[in-house]
C-alpha cells in the first residue's frame, strides 16, 4: 500500500519531552503547573533533544509535513529539520500578554524569523504567523499581527476555542464569541488555520466556512485534557476544511498519526451515535489532502507528475491488514505508525525498511533521557 504525504498540522514539537509527565489534568492547570515551569527551564539542548526525538518519531510513523508552533529556538528547529529530510511549516508562538513594546519586539522578531526560517532546508521549510491564542493576544496585538501578515502574505495560524471555560471567559471580557471576534479583527482575512475549534456554535461555523478558514482537529489531545469533542461532522456539512493535528506529545502522548486518524473516524461515530458521519475516506483525506491545502502546500498534497513525490510505503502483508482488499478502510481503522517501513519526502528515501537514513535513532534517544534527567535536577 502506499499513500500521498502524511501531515501533522498542529503541535508543539519542543515540549516532546514532557510527554508523560503532566497526565490526567485539565488544560489550565495543565500549562500552569506542569508545562510552563519546566518550559522555563528548557536550553537549546533541551530543544534539540525534543525536537530530535519528535522528528524522528513522526518520520518512522510515516509523517512526511509537520506545522509547529514554538517560541524559542526555531532556527535551531529549522537545522533538524534540513538535516532530517522532513517537510515543516514553523511558527514562532507569540503571547501578546506583555508590554506593547515586547509585543512589538516579538512580532519583529517574527517576521525576521520568517525570512530566515525560510532560508533554511531547500525549500522544504515554509511559515505562518501564530499569535497563541485569543486569550493570550489581546486585540490590539492580534491587529497588528493581521496587519504584518497582509503585508507579507503570510497566513496565520492560531489556537482557538479549546475549552468551553476559554469560550466563557472570552465572552466575559469582551461580550462575544471567540471566533466572531476574530473575525472582526481581521484575522481570517488572510489564509487562516485554526487548532482545535472544539467549542464553536453554528455562528462561528458559518464565520469559519464564510472566510474559508481551515482547522486543526486534534482528537486524542482533546480528549486527554477534557476539553471536548470538536464538532467535526458540522463542520462537514459547511464545507469547512478540515485537517488533523496530535498536539505535543505532552497532550497526546504520541505523534502517530495513524492514531489520530483512526480516533477522528470513530469518536464522532459514537458522540453522534451515526456511524456514517466521518467517514474512513474522510478521515484520510483529513491526514492527506486536505492538510496539505490547510498548510498551503498545493504541490504536495497528492501524488501525481509535477507534483513533489512526498509519500510513504506500508507494510501490507501484515496480518492486520488482510485481506487486502480494503485498502482505505485498513490504513485509517486497522493500521499504524508501526506499519510504515519507507518515508519519501521530494522523493529522497528518509526511512528505509524502518531505519532512519538521516539521524542517528540510538544518539537521539539517548540524548532525549539526559535532557529530561538535567531539567528534573
Amino acid at each position: 500500500m502506499g499513500n500521498a504525504r502524511v501531515n501533522n498540522t498542529h503541535g508543539h514539537i519542543g515540549s516532546s519531552l514532557l510527554r508523560g509527565f503532566g497526565d490526567d489534568l485539565p488544560l489550565d492547570v495543565w500549562l500552569k503547573t506542569k508545562m510552563w515551569p519546566m518550559e522555563a527551564k528548557f536550553t537549546a539542548e533541551t530543544i534539540e533533544a525534543a525536537a530530535s526525538l519528535a522528528i524522528l518519531e513522526m518520520l518512522k510513523s510515516g509523517t512526511t509535513t509537520f506545522l509547529e508552533m514554538y517560541h524559542l529556538h526555531l532556527e535551531l528547529i529549522a537545522n533538524i529539520v534540513d538535516q532530517s529530510g522532513i517537510r515543516s511549516v514553523l511558527t514562532r508562538g507569540m503571547i501578546g500578554l506583555c508590554s506593547p513594546l515586547e509585543q512589538e519586539k516579538k512580532l519583529a522578531e517574527a517576521i525576521e524569523l520568517n525570512k530566515v526560517l525560510r532560508s533554511i532546508g531547500e525549500g522544504r521549510i515554509t511559515t505562518m504567523l501564530a499569535p497563541h491564542a485569543p486569550y493570550t493576544c489581546p486585540p490590539a496585538f492580534l491587529e497588528m499581527v493581521v496587519q504584518e501578515a497582509k503585508k507579507l502574505s503570510l497566513p496565520i495560524h492560531i489556537h482557538l476555542s479549546e475549552t468551553a471555560q476559554e469560550v466563557q471567559n472570552h465572552i466575559d471580557t469582551y461580550g462575544k464569541r471567540p471566533a466572531i471576534h476574530l473575525a472582526e479583527l481581521g484575522v481570517f482575512e488572510v489564509p487562516a488555520l485554526i487548532a482545535h475549534g472544539v467549542h464553536l456554535d453554528a455562528a462561528e461555523l458559518d464565520i469559519l466556512s464564510q472566510y474559508e478558514v481551515a482547522v486543526s482537529h486534534n482528537p486524542i489531545s482533546n480528549l486527554k485534557l477534557g476539553s471536548g469533542i470538536a464538532n467535526i461532522p458540522k463542520m462537514l456539512e459547511r464545507n469547512i476544511l478540515v485537517a488533523i493535528g496530535t498536539d505535543s506529545a505532552a497532550s497526546n502522548n504520541n505523534l502517530d498519526m495513524f492514531q489520530e486518524m483512526r480516533m477522528a473516524a470513530l469518536i464522532h461515530k459514537g458522540n453522534q451515535e451515526n456511524p456514517t458521519v466521518v467517514s474512513a475516506q474522510d478521515a484520510l483525506l483529513m491526514a492527506t489532502y486536505n492538510g496539505s491545502k490547510a498548510l498551503q502546500l498545493e504541490e504536495t498534497g497528492i501524488l501525481k507528475i509535477g507534483k513533489e513525490a512526498d509519500f510513504i510505503v506500508i507494510d501490507s502483508q501484515k496480518p492486520h491488514l488482510q485481506p487486502n482488499q480494503q485498502v482505505i478502510s485498513h490504513l485509517v481503522y486497522s493500521a499504524s505508525g508501526s506499519d510504515v517501513i519507507d518515508v519519501y519526502v521530494r522523493g529522497n528515501c528518509i526511512i528505509r525498511n524502518k531505519q532512519c537514513l538521516t539521524l542517528d535513532e540510538e544518539k537521539i534517544i539517548f540524548e532525549a533521557n539526559r535532557a529530561f534527567r538535567n531539567i528534573l535536577s
